[in-house]
């Protein structure tokens, strides 16, 4: 029986491709306007939206820390294994497309 890792010519299982998905800091939001073309109405859109989203994932991040606290030794490494850089990269992506959108906001905003 093949995995259904993307390795067999399959698609990836819904949680490998959301994992892919989440870490790469090239992947725009669906919808999501082009960054060089975007107007100052989208730019401020999108940013306010990847600055709600960036919250969320830090608080998840910051819950999930909390949490790993009580838990056993080995439950805690497998959490640092498997959720922690899944998060952590969520994280990094929605930064990093935050700055992409502020840039673009400056852009729009200075003066000609």
């Amino acid at each position: 029986m093949a995995h259904q890792d993307g390795k067999d010519g399959a698609d990836p299982r819904p949680d490998v491709r959301a994992q892919i998905r989440g870490a790469d800091i090239g992947q725009a939001m669906e919808g999501e306007h082009d960054i060089e073309t975007a107007s100052l109405e989208q730019a401020v859109f999108w940013r306010d939206t990847y600055r709600e989203i960036l919250a969320m994932e830090e608080s998840v991040m910051a819950r999930v820390v909390e949490l790993m606290a009580a838990q056993s030794v080995t439950a805690r490494r497998e959490v640092e294994l498997s959720n922690v850089p899944v998060i952590a990269a969520q994280v990094e992506r929605f930064r990093s497309r935050l700055g992409y959108w502020e840039t673009r906001l400056l852009r729009l905003q200075a003066p000609t």
